[in-house]
């Protein structure tokens, strides 16, 4: 018997829409990403692009539930060169590394909150981490310009 992917190891679209409605409402509130952030442009987006949050939601769910191999397809909204097209949806956000491993810490934090087990989460979490650099880029070419 062929052992099951992740995305059903998650328990599929609900159980991961209901990890990321927690978790995007949790990243909102974190001081360092959210609406406190020393970076203008999250602090921002935290503040007064609320109204995008469903769709981003929405997004994210789609996102994890194509990484974690499930029947949904994630299209970036903003296509870039990466697979997934991560560095063109972030770039204007110049997301630092630091903060990225904000995000990330909150994920996992969020996943405990739901007792995902450990295997699971490192996936989860791995998958999140192998694009780090996509999700940075903004910030990395901004140094470069400095």
């Amino acid at each position: 018997m062929a052992e099951k992917s992740l995305y059903e190891r998650l328990g599929g679209v609900f159980a991961i829409a209901a990890v990321v409605e927690r978790f995007s409402d949790d990243v909102v509130k974190n001081p360092i990403v959210g609406q406190g952030s020393k970076n203008p442009a999250l602090r921002e987006w935290h503040t007064k692009n609320l109204g995008r949050l469903p769709g981003l939601k929405f997004m994210r769910t789609l996102w994890v539930c194509n990484v974690a191999g499930g029947p949904f397809e994630f299209a970036a909204t903003k296509p870039g060169s990466a697979v997934l097209g991560l560095e063109e949806a972030h770039r204007e956000l110049r997301i630092s590394p630091v903060e990225f491993d904000e995000v990330a810490a909150e994920l996992g934090r969020t996943l405990d909150t739901f007792k995902v087990p450990q295997l699971e989460k490192e996936q989860v979490l791995g998958a999140f981490a192998a694009h780090k650099g996509e999700v940075t880029e903004g910030y990395v070419d901004a140094a470069k310009t400095k």
